[in-house]
C-alpha cells in the first residue's frame, strides 16, 4: 500500500494518464457535505459486497474523513489480492486544508 498526502495525490491526479478509482468509504451523510470531485461513494460496510466492481490491477485511492477507515479498507482489499492500493493520509479533512480551501469541513 502506498500512502499519499493530499498534495501528492493532487500531483498524481494531474500527471496520470490513467485516472485511478477514487473510492470514498465514508457514510452518505459525510459524502453529501464534501467529497473529492470524481470520487465514488461505497460506504465501508458495503465494501465486502462491492469488490467485484473494482479492478484488482488498477490504482485505487481509498478516501475517508481522516485516513483511518481508508487505511483499514485498503488493507482489506490488499488481502483480497488488489495490487495497487493508495491511502489518502489525513482524508478529506487534510485535502480541504492542503488542496481545496473551498471544501466544506465537518
Amino acid at each position: 500500500m502506498r500512502h499519499f498526502r493530499p498534495a501528492e495525490l493532487q500531483a498524481y491526479l494531474q500527471q496520470t494518464t490513467t485516472p485511478p478509482l477514487l473510492l470514498d468509504v465514508r457514510e452518505p451523510w459525510e459524502f453529501a457535505i464534501c467529497h473529492i470531485e470524481g470520487s465514488k461513494l461505497v460506504p465501508m460496510r458495503q465494501i465486502p459486497t462491492a469488490t467485484d466492481q473494482f479492478d484488482k490491477e488498477s490504482d485505487i485511492v481509498v478516501i475517508c474523513h481522516h485516513g483511518i477507515r481508508s487505511r483499514q479498507i485498503a488493507k482489506y482489499l490488499e488481502s483480497l489480492d488488489f495490487k495497487n492500493m493508495i491511502n489518502l493520509e489525513g482524508g478529506v479533512q487534510a485535502w480541504a486544508a492542503d488542496v481545496d480551501h473551498t471544501m466544506a469541513t465537518y
